[in-house]
């Protein structure tokens, strides 16, 4: 407990946050951490109250733990997917690779591994929650900027995808990655870089690259019209991945 109340006093002004876990005491302890922090903190201690709340209510990020009674993290994950894309923080085991995997197959953002530092749960949360405060548009000069790519347009300060009249439904990261390639076409990008640059530098230090290969795997079964012989995203074998425009 002494080192949650050593947090730091950067306060996240009305941030709504869902903890989800089913041991109480994990609960109390990043609830106590969070709301130090000004935050506005919801818990569930299963699946099913967790998919309750999220239909409820809108959060800025949820917290959301792999072993729940009722249904599993994933099975609330894949649920949430389909109403919302809020942002979702997987607490997977130490190491869990598949539970990693597994959690950004059925749409997480991001994951932390058990047992965890609260330093990094906050960081996390609040990395997210400023990379979503940038992109929700606060006047900045690109404005209600669309790019447009063939097909595909990007709706930066509405963060929406369509491809032709057809909207695509993208997770928070998808589209903080899609936006990346969009922006800066032919630009080849290592696995490391995008680690770092959407997922931050916290990512980098304790991140695996595979996150950023299921992620691209997700956006091109969801963007192209034949993922295994993509338009929009491409592989630079050996390198990294690009953005480039097939006719």
């Amino acid at each position: 407990m002494g080192l949650w109340q050593r947090m730091g006093k950067v306060r996240e002004d009305m941030a709504k946050i869902l903890v989800v876990d089913d041991e109480k005491l994990i609960v109390k302890g990043i609830r106590f951490s969070l709301e130090q922090d000004g935050m506005e903190v919801d818990c569930a201690y299963d699946g099913e109250e967790a998919i309750q709340l999220a239909k409820q209510n809108e959060y800025d990020v949820v917290l959301l733990d792999v072993m729940l009674p009722k249904f599993d993290g994933f099975e609330v994950c894949q649920a949430i997917r389909e109403f919302s894309e809020m942002p979702v923080i997987m607490l997977t085991a130490k190491g869990g690779d598949m539970d990693k995997i597994l959690g950004l197959e059925y749409g997480a953002d991001d994951y932390i591994t058990k047992p965890f530092n609260i330093l990094e749960v906050k960081a996390r949360i609040k990395a997210i929650m400023r990379r979503n405060a940038r992109k929700s548009g606060k006047g900045g000069k690109q404005g209600n900027r669309v790019i447009s790519a063939g097909e595909l347009k990007l709706d930066q300060e509405g963060r929406r995808v369509f491809i032709g009249d057809r909207e695509i439904n993208l997770t928070a990261k998808e589209f903080d990655l899609l936006e990346l390639f969009v922006s800066n076409p032919n630009k080849v990008y290592s696995r490391e870089m995008l680690l770092s640059l959407v997922w931050g530098n916290k990512a980098t230090e304790s991140g695996d690259v595979r996150t950023v290969d299921v992620h691209v795997r997700r956006l091109r079964e969801k963007i192209e019209p034949s993922p295994s012989e993509p338009r929009y995203v491409h592989t630079k074998w050996g390198v990294g991945y690009y953005f480039r425009i097939l006719e």
